[in-house]
């Protein structure tokens, strides 16, 4: 089972920006190790929008210690670039515009207007899986964990 980690951007990155942040990613997974052991690891970022993480826990689990290492690279991602990719109190959504990142409280506003729905696209960040990125990571709001928040 592959593991992953979603970063969500507080804004659009840019294709300049993209392709630093992939850059610096695939050079950290090339050489990123759980006490000693080359970890199988792979980076992407979809959507101009979300840094994606993922692990091959089958060739070797990742350990505490690596972990933190990747969240450090991130940290130094966001100095760089002045991003936010660890504000959890932002949502995800696709709105008639493209996708959109808005604050808990703008979110709940979109929801009592209507401009947001049941069946408005939400991104879950809380997928820990490849197989749950895939099935579970844009999924209706009525389907996800933001309607038992916001519903």
């Amino acid at each position: 089972m592959e593991r992953v980690w979603i970063y969500q951007a507080d804004r659009e990155l840019t294709v300049a920006e993209g392709k630093q942040i992939l850059d610096k990613l695939e050079r950290f997974t090339s050489q990123w190790k759980a006490h000693g052991t080359p970890l199988s690891a792979k980076a992407e970022v979809r959507y101009d929008r979300f840094v994606i993480l993922m692990v091959d826990d089958a060739v070797a689990p990742p350990s505490g210690c690596s972990i933190d290492k990747s969240v450090h690279l991130l940290k130094e991602i966001e100095a760089e670039t002045g991003l936010n990719l660890f504000d959890r109190m932002q949502v995800a959504y696709r709105g008639p515009e493209g996708i959109k990142v808005v604050s808990r409280n703008e979110f709940e506003r979109l929801i009592a207007s209507g401009e947001v729905t049941e069946d408005t696209i939400v991104f879950n960040n809380l997928v820990a899986s490849y197989p749950e990125l895939e099935s579970h990571w844009e999924v209706p709001l009525r389907e996800s964990w933001h309607a038992r928040v916001f519903l």
